[in-house]
C-alpha cells in the first residue's frame, strides 16, 4: 500500500490544501499524520477540518497539546504560547474536541508512528546520529516514521553497524528492505530545512520504498493570514525562507 506521510501542519492551510491536492494527484491509497495540525498558523479550523476528511491516521503534536490544554504554554516559546492561545480562543468545539482525541504515537501495520520520537513521542528533536541510535534501540518496529523536526530527513541502521543519517532533498528515493529506519517526511506548513514549499513522503509498505516530495503553494497567502490574524509577524516571515 501506497501512504502519503504528512506532519506539522501548524494551522497553515494553503500548504495544506496544496499538499492535498497534490496527493491526490497521485496513488497513494491513505494519508498518515504525524501530528501538529495547529499553532503558528491562522487556520486552525479549516486544518482541522481537512485532516478529519482525509486522513487516516492522525497523531497528536506538541502543540495540539498545548491547544487541548494538556501542555502548559510555558513550555513553549513566545511566539508558540502566542499562537496557542490564539487558537484556543478561535477554534470550533467540535475541532477541540478532535484534537482531545488524539495522541503522540500509534502504530500502522509494521510501522510505529511518533510525533516526536520512539523514546519521546512529544518533545525529542532527532536531529544527530547519536539520537537516531538511541531511539532505534528502544524502537519495537524496524521502520518508524517521526515528524517534530520541520526537517525532511532520514536515518538508518544496518547489521553490524552505526546509525547515520541526513537531510533528504525534493526526488529523493530510499530502498527500506534492510536495516533499521527512522523517516521524518518534513513540515507541510512551516519547513525548516531551507526549502520553503510544503514537504511529505511517499511510502510504499508493499516494495518498502520511501520517496521526499515538496509541494509549492500560495506562501503570501499563508504570511497575509497569519498578519490579518495579529500574530506575531515572524511566523509570517519565516514562511518565505523555510526557516
Amino acid at each position: 500500500m501506497k501512504v502519503a506521510v504528512i506532519s506539522d501542519i501548524h494551522g497553515n492551510r494553503h500548504a495544506f490544501q496544496a499538499t492535498l491536492e497534490a496527493i491526490a494527484a497521485g496513488d497513494a491509497a491513505e494519508v498518515w499524520c504525524l501530528g501538529d495540525l495547529v499553532g503558528y498558523g491562522a487556520d486552525p479550523d479549516a486544518c482541522v477540518e481537512l485532516a478529519r476528511e482525509h486522513a487516516a491516521v492522525c497523531l497528536a503534536g506538541n502543540h495540539d497539546l498545548a491547544v487541548t490544554g494538556e501542555l502548559p504554554l510555558k513550555e513553549f516559546s513566545c511566539g508558540a504560547s502566542l499562537a496557542a492561545k490564539w487558537t484556543q480562543e478561535v477554534i470550533a468545539p467540535e475541532n477541540l474536541a478532535f484534537l482531545k482525541g488524539l495522541r503522540p504515537q500509534g502504530q500502522e501495520g509494521a510501522v510505529g508512528l511518533y510525533h516526536a520520537s520512539p523514546r519521546d513521542p512529544v518533545w525529542e528533536y532527532v536531529l544527530s546520529a547519536l539520537l537516531a541510535e538511541l531511539c532505534l534501540d528502544v524502537q519495537p518496529q524496524r521502520i518508524s516514521l517521526i515528524g517534530h523536526s520541520h526537517v525532511a530527513l532520514s536515518f538508518v541502521r544496518r547489521e553490524g553497524e552505526l546509525a547515520t543519517g541526513e537531510p533528504r532533498k525534493d526526488g529523493a528515493q530510499l530502498d527500506l528492505a534492510e536495516g533499521e529506519w527512522l523517516l521524518n517526511p518534513g513540515s507541510v506548513g512551516q519547513p525548516r530545512d531551507g526549502d520553503p514549499r510544503a514537504s511529505w513522503l511517499l511510502l510504499d509498505t508493499d516494495a518498502m520504498t520511501a520517496s521526499f516530495q515538496r509541494t509549492d503553494y500560495d506562501i503570501a497567502g499563508a504570511a497575509a493570514a497569519i498578519r490579518a490574524a495579529r500574530l506575531p509577524d515572524s511566523l509570517a516571515e519565516r514562511l518565505e525562507y523555510g526557516q
